[in-house]
């Protein structure tokens, strides 16, 4: 019995120090390694046509610049997104969208201007 537990406590111990402090919280937010990524630039499109259908405002989508993640039942994104309205004009939103990839499940949970 002391042996089972001694093994697990030192798997443990290897594995906390072989992994970064960041992911060791469950639930955190982290940063998007790579914003380029085509599904993060998919979910970013996908937010402004949700947004867009929403408020019919003629927002176009531009590119996703940042963002972070959050490992929930499913995933968190918060995105901030460059979008051009009917005038021409250039602008910054944040996007929070809701995605369980293994049941198609995607949920706009708000789309902002983002302060300047």
């Amino acid at each position: 019995m002391r042996t089972g537990l001694l093994i697990i406590l030192v798997s443990a111990a290897v594995y906390a120090a072989a992994t970064p402090a960041a992911a060791l919280i469950l639930g955190g937010w982290a940063p998007i390694p790579d914003v380029n990524d085509a599904h993060i630039q998919e979910l970013g499109a996908w937010a402004v046509a949700e947004h867009e259908k929403r408020a019919n405002d003629g927002l176009r989508f531009g590119s996703v610049v940042s963002g972070e993640q959050q490992v929930v039942s499913g995933m968190n994104y918060r995105l901030a997104v460059d979008a051009v309205n009917l005038a021409g004009q250039h602008g910054r939103y944040n996007a929070a969208v809701y995605e369980v990839e293994w049941t198609n499940t995607r949920e706009l949970e708000s789309f902002d201007k983002a302060a300047n």
